[in-house]
């Protein structure tokens, strides 16, 4: 199958992403390499992902659903095949329908279009709008045959609020309300979603690593007893692990940081 789904879509892509004014551009010089190029391109397109979430009115566990179908998919497939923007609209599409906040595709499009091209009218319903369209459902279903139809995940969110709720009540509450903890691990978690780490680890062990992370940043003390407190709350996962996730989440912020 060719890079973009169907040929009368290739116009209305490019139409998206391509033209003067659009985000998109190759830069002047291209010392990257293929691995390099290939996470970029990725992180890129899961902050596509996540603003266009935000301005469709996407609740966090859809977005991040939409984050890990569009991860899955490139597991199995080279971007070099096909357009990732495209699946990135397939998958906000189909993640709508997995966590039951239906999105239509008109509104899909016209969104990732002002995207591109902020100070544009909405796309008119012509030829390369419908081809569009047809690509965007077509691609759906090629993600779901991509992935066995397996397109339902547990997430880190629901494991978090419980841990938060639980180390909230250990810490002096003096020192949780000056600091915001709270917020800046609900911003961790969603920026492990740029990159693979939100389908390489557990999602329990994201969520105690991106708490654990909050509380060293702000220098809140957990009380100590027998246990640490993320063994209490989570028996399987180790120092090592939590290690592990900080440095994955480290180097995607290195990645933000060449992305700009």
């Amino acid at each position: 199958m060719a890079r973009f789904i169907t040929p009368g879509s290739m116009g209305a892509v490019s139409r998206l992403d391509g033209a003067p004014g659009g985000k998109r551009g190759a830069p002047a010089l291209d010392t990257d390499t293929d691995s390099t190029r290939e996470i970029k391109t990725h992180f890129r397109v899961c902050r596509f992902i996540m603003e266009t979430g935000v301005k469709l009115g996407m609740r966090s566990v859809p977005v991040a659903t939409a984050c890990v179908l569009y991860h899955r998919f490139f597991q199995c497939v080279s971007v070099t095949v096909y357009e990732p923007y495209l699946v990135a609209m397939s998958c906000i599409y189909l993640a709508g329908k997995v966590e039951e906040q239906h999105l239509r595709t008109r509104d899909i499009i016209n969104v990732c279009h002002r995207y591109f091209h902020s100070s544009s009218e909405p796309l008119n319903c012509d030829g390369e709008f419908w081809d569009l369209r047809d690509s965007v459902v077509q691609c759906e279903l090629l993600v779901l045959r991509q992935l066995n139809f397996h397109v339902s995940f547990q997430h880190p969110h629901k494991y978090l609020l419980h841990y938060l709720l639980s180390v909230k009540s250990l810490v002096n509450r003096h020192a949780w309300s000056r600091t915001p903890v709270a917020e800046t691990t609900w911003a961790l978690l969603r920026d492990c979603y740029h990159g693979t780490m939100c389908v390489r680890h557990a999602p329990q062990h994201i969520a105690i690593a991106t708490l654990y992370l909050a509380l060293l940043s702000y220098g809140v003390e957990v009380p100590v007893g027998e246990r640490e407190w993320w063994q209490v709350l989570c028996e399987d996962i180790t120092k090592e692990h939590i290690d592990a996730i900080i440095s994955d989440l480290l180097h995607l912020y290195d990645m933000e940081a060449k992305c700009t």
